[in-house]
C-alpha cells in the first residue's frame, strides 16, 4: 500500500472514536431517575418528573435510544473495519449509562490519548453542540480530579448537509410516500421535523453570521431549512412532483408556556394542512438521528392521532439510524478530520449552498440562555 493509500485510511492523530449521545431509560424503574439527570439543577418534584415519564410508560420505560446507538456502534465498527481504519469506537451518554465520564475514564486506562467525538446531533444549536462540548469538559475536569490527565478530545463538525446523512433521509421520504394509497402521494406534502427550541436559542445558534452584529445567531433554523429543501428537491425529482409543497416544523416544545419556542408545532400544522385541503401528509423527522422516544411518541403516536381525528392520512420517514451510509459518512468526516490535524487539506464533503461547517467552535457560538456558561472542550 502505498504512503498515499495509507493517508486516506489513517485515523493518525486519532486513537480512538467516542459516539456521544443523550442517553435515555431502560426499564420502569430508570424513567425518574433519567428525568432527574436530564433536569438536573432546575428544581422539579419528583412528582412532576413521574407526569413528565408517562409517555415513557407507555413504550415499557424504555427509551428505544439506547438499543439503536448500540446498532449504530456495530454500524461505525463493521464500516471502519472494512475501510481498514484501525479506530477502536466507545460510547457514553450525557444522562444514562454508560455515563460519559466512565466513558472517557475507560478511553484513559486503554490507553487512548486523543479522542475524536460523535455527537447524536446534527446541526448548531446549544443544546446539540455546545452542551455536549461542556459536558466533555466537565468529565475531564473530574478526571483530572482524579488524577486522570493527558486525554484529548475533539468533537466532529457538523453533518447536517452530508450526503451520507441527507441521502438516506431521501429514500425513507420515497419509501413513507408508497406507505400512502396510490391516489394520495402526488398530492401529498412534506413536513419537516425537528426539535422545537426557545426562540432566543435558535437566534443565537451558530457560527456569527452578520458581522455588524457581532454575534452568532440564526443557524439552527438555517441548517434545517437547508436540509428540508435537499432532501425535497430530491424527492421531486425521483417522483416527478416538482410542486410538491413542503415545510419545516416542530415538535417536542417542554417549556414554560410564556417563553417563546419556534413554531409551528406539528400538530397545529396537521389542522393547518387539512383545512387547507392537503390531501395527505409526511412527515420526515430530519432533526432527529435515530427512531427515539420523541419521534416514536410525538409524531408516531401524538401526531397519528391528532391526524387520525382529523382524518388526514398521514406516513412518517424512517430517520437516518445505522443506515451504511451515515456510518460511512462517520468515517469520511473523521478522515477528514485527521488528515486536518495532520496539516493536510482534505476533501470536505458537503451538499447545498452552506458549505461545510466549521471544526472548532468560535468564541460566543451558540451559548445557554443562563450567562456564566461553563467551559466547553473542542474548542472556543
Amino acid at each position: 500500500m502505498s504512503d498515499a493509500q495509507v493517508s486516506q485510511v489513517s485515523a493518525q492523530p486519532y486513537d480512538a472514536l467516542l459516539l456521544l449521545s443523550f442517553g435515555g431509560p431502560e426499564g420502569p424503574e430508570d424513567v425518574v431517575p433519567f428525568l432527574e439527570n436530564v433536569t438536573r439543577g432546575r428544581g422539579i418534584p419528583r412528582e412532576r418528573l413521574a407526569e413528565v415519564g408517562q409517555h415513557y410508560f407507555l413504550f415499557g420505560g424504555v427509551s428505544p435510544i439506547n438499543e439503536q446507538n448500540r446498532e449504530l456502534l456495530e454500524a461505525l465498527r463493521k464500516d471502519l473495519a472494512a475501510a481498514g481504519v484501525d479506530l477502536p469506537v466507545y460510547w457514553g451518554n450525557r444522562n444514562w449509562a454508560p455515563y460519559l465520564v466512565d466513558t472517557l475514564r475507560e478511553l484513559a486506562a486503554d490507553g487512548h490519548r486523543r479522542v475524536i467525538v460523535l455527537c447524536t446531533s446534527a446541526y448548531a444549536n446549544y443544546s446539540g453542540c455546545r452542551q455536549y462540548r461542556e459536558n466533555l469538559a466537565a468529565a475531564l475536569a473530574q478526571l483530572a480530579d482524579e488524577g486522570v490527565t493527558g486525554l484529548q478530545v475533539d468533537k466532529l463538525r457538523h453533518f447536517y448537509n452530508h450526503p451520507g446523512f441527507v441521502e438516506p433521509m431521501v429514500d425513507h421520504t420515497l419509501t413513507a410516500l408508497q406507505e400512502l394509497p396510490a391516489e394520495l402521494r402526488a398530492g401529498a406534502r412534506l413536513a419537516f421535523t425537528t426539535h422545537s427550541i426557545p426562540t432566543a436559542l435558535a437566534d443565537t445558534s451558530g457560527a456569527p453570521d452578520d458581522p455588524a452584529r457581532g454575534r452568532p445567531g440564526g443557524a439552527y433554523v438555517a441548517q434545517h431549512l437547508e436540509v428540508a429543501r435537499l432532501v425535497a428537491e430530491r424527492v421531486a425529482e425521483a417522483t416527478g412532483v416538482a410542486e410538491r409543497p413542503w415545510q419545516l416544523v416542530y415538535q417536542s416544545r417542554s417549556g414554560a408556556p410564556h417563553i417563546p419556542w419556534l413554531e409551528p408545532d406539528i400538530c397545529d400544522h396537521l389542522a393547518a394542512e387539512h383545512a387547507d385541503g392537503a390531501p395527505a401528509v409526511v412527515m420526515v423527522p430530519i432533526g432527529f438521528v435515530s427512531d427515539h422516544m420523541e419521534v416514536k411518541y410525538d409524531l408516531d403516536t401524538q401526531a397519528r392521532e391528532v391526524a387520525e381525528g382529523l382524518g388526514l392520512p398521514v406516513a412518517r420517514a424512517a430517520t437516518v439510524g445505522a443506515d451504511p451510509r451515515f456510518a460511512a459518512a462517520v468515517r469520511d468526516l473523521v478522515l477528514e478530520r485527521a488528515a486536518t490535524e495532520r496539516g493536510q487539506r482534505p476533501v470536505r464533503c458537503a451538499l447545498g449552498s452552506l458549505g461545510p461547517s466549521h471544526d472548532l467552535c468560535p468564541a460566543g457560538c451558540c451559548p445557554a440562555l443562563r450567562g456564566n456558561a461553563p467551559a466547553a472542550a473542542g474548542l472556543d
